[in-house]
């Protein structure tokens, strides 16, 4: 039979890009649908615009710290407008470079949505188009729950639009992008409300670094309220009015939503098609991102596996190598670094102190707990803290983690280590640098007792 395509991806994100481009240069002729714009989540409406403001946001605190340094800084303002035009033009630059990426690798570029109508067939604006092997790629979207009146919320989505800042936002949700979001507004001076229905935040991550994380946002001045929820929401005439669980009430400029992401599947035709989902509506996929049709694979989010854009791009590469490349590739989903952009920032990689108590018949501890030296003449009450995860029984690390200064920046090194085996011994036979927070991983020598 003779397709149109040899390949067909739906989702013009980042591993529908790393997967389109590999493929097409192993002679693979290639299409890719996007309905909105490509570069998906990650470089349109997540991390990287969400990066741009937290950098925006540390400047605050940026000029106060300057003061400890003999620096004299003058009267500041801040232009929220003014900061999300240039945001945009940044986006805009990058969606720009991503055709090209595409177009010059000899993609082919198709605007709107694409609907899976069979085995190797999907439908773009009523157009019937073929192909040997279709890539779902679409990623995920923000949940939001049943609540009253969620209409007058916001996500994330709308919350990199926002024409004014919110002088007042309550934040509802305890993971990563709430935390984030926190930090940002709470940085360019609007005062944040966050709420988790939880016991603690960033459920998921080491225990240790969710109870620091949540002392220091609450030092920085967010009200952080746990164990509470919003029962319902309603229009006020300058924002929304919140009833919450315990039946009291908030008046904010708005309320946003970061209770979690859905992978992005719900009308694409899949089930239609043969292919199966999980309860959640996540592609299921084998190691090679293989569907339950031979023809269909998926990739990233939609899959729910590990929602990192660099994990996508891995799953994109490894998918082109093993249809394209006549090299069955399997990517590793074990050790994967990643960073929480939060204020202040977490690096982590590997297992948490609790999962590793579970998994290991004996494990030892190893941290510390400091002030980074910026803040010594800075003047931040702010600290620093860094953990390792030991295995006793063959001395390898297998957990680390840290929240402080550069913490993003650190653990991209340590993963490394982690991802390679490598054991405590090793980590101490490292010559440290000095003065460094990252070297603090190379001279933890006295374990914590249990």
């Amino acid at each position: 039979m003779t397709f149109d395509y040899d390949l067909f991806v739906i989702g013009a994100g980042s591993g529908g890009v790393r997967a389109s481009r590999i493929a097409a240069g192993f002679g693979a002729k290639v299409a890719v649908a996007e309905e909105f714009r490509v570069g998906g989540t990650c470089v349109i409406r997540g991390c990287v615009p969400k990066k741009l403001l937290v950098y925006a946001s540390h400047f605050s605190e940026d000029f106060e710290t300057a003061k400890g340094f003999g620096w004299t800084v003058g009267e500041t303002s801040f232009d929220w407008a003014e900061l999300i035009a240039r945001k945009d033009a940044e986006i805009d630059r990058l969606n720009g470079l991503y055709i090209q990426t595409l177009t010059n690798a000899g993609v082919e570029i198709i605007d709107g949505r694409a609907v899976v109508t069979g085995p190797n067939e999907v439908s773009v604006g009523g157009r019937r188009i073929t192909a040997k092997t279709i890539l779902v790629a679409v990623g995920g979207w923000p949940q939001m729950p049943h609540v009253p009146g969620i209409e007058h919320a916001i996500t994330s989505n709308e919350a990199l639009h926002l024409e004014k800042q919110p002088k007042r936002i309550v934040i509802v949700g305890g993971g990563y992008i709430a935390v984030e979001f926190a930090g940002i507004f709470n940085g360019m001076g609007s005062d944040v409300i966050q709420l988790y229905r939880g016991e603690q935040i960033m459920r998921g991550f080491d225990d240790d670094l969710r109870h620091r994380l949540a002392d220091e946002m609450v030092k920085k001045g967010i009200d952080l309220r746990t164990g509470l929820n919003v029962a319902r929401i309603e229009k006020a005439a300058d924002g929304v009015r919140l009833t919450l669980t315990d039946d009291s009430i908030l008046e904010a400029d708005a309320v946003m939503y970061a209770t979690g992401r859905v992978p992005n599947t719900k009308g694409l035709g899949l089930e239609d098609a043969g292919v199966a989902l999980d309860e959640n509506g996540a592609v299921i996929v084998d190691g090679y991102g293989k569907t339950s049709v031979d023809s269909i694979y998926a990739v990233g989010d939609v899959t729910d596996r590990i929602q990192l854009t660099p994990v996508a791009i891995k799953e994109g590469h490894a998918f082109a190598l093993t249809v394209f490349g006549g090299t069955p590739t399997s990517p590793e989903h074990d050790a994967v670094p990643s960073a929480v952009f939060s204020q202040p920032p977490i690096g982590t990689v590997g297992l948490s102190e609790s999962d590793a108590r579970a998994k290991y018949d004996a494990i030892e501890v190893f941290e510390s707990d400091f002030r980074p030296m910026k803040h010594t003449l800075g003047g931040a009450t702010e600290r620093a803290y860094t953990k390792l995860i030991v295995d006793k029984a063959s001395d390898k690390v297998v957990g680390a983690h840290m929240i402080g200064l550069d913490a993003a920046e650190i653990i991209q090194g340590i993963g490394i280590a982690v991802r390679a085996g490598l054991t405590k011994a090793q980590f101490d036979a490292t010559v440290a640098v000095h003065p460094s927070s990252a070297e603090e991983f190379v001279l933890m020598r006295t374990p914590r007792a249990d």
